[in-house]
């Protein structure tokens, strides 16, 4: 079994971009209550979502992050797939940052999850 498998019961927001949890978490009052994804309103509300990590140089790595009002944490890191680069460059290209991993991510990281 791989790193990932031991988080297959969690709840897991596909959807979440980094962007969008900056704005829900770190910037309240930016977003309205009928947007996507509405305000947090205490430290109660959590979110559990992946993002693609271009910074380290040892390459790219994939973050399941857990979020609340207070800190993100990290869950578990793992190196992404040699497979899974072209899809990322071709939609993020060569810059450093930290991204939603793409479809194709999505797919392999379903599958690392048993889903």
């Amino acid at each position: 079994m791989g790193a990932l498998s031991q988080f297959s019961d969690l709840i897991i927001d596909w959807n979440l971009t980094p962007e969008h949890a900056v704005t829900m978490y770190l910037e309240w009052g930016n977003n309205d209550y009928s947007a996507e994804y509405p305000p947090v309103r205490s430290k109660n509300d959590v979110s559990t979502y992946f993002v693609v990590d271009t910074w380290s140089p040892e390459g790219a790595v994939v973050r399941l992050v857990r979020r609340n009002s207070e800190q993100a944490e990290d869950l578990v890191t793992v190196p992404l797939p040699e497979h899974l680069i072209p899809s990322l460059k071709a939609e993020c290209g060569n810059i450093k940052g930290i991204f939603a991993p793409t479809e194709a991510i999505k797919e392999w990281l379903r599958e690392q999850l048993g889903h």
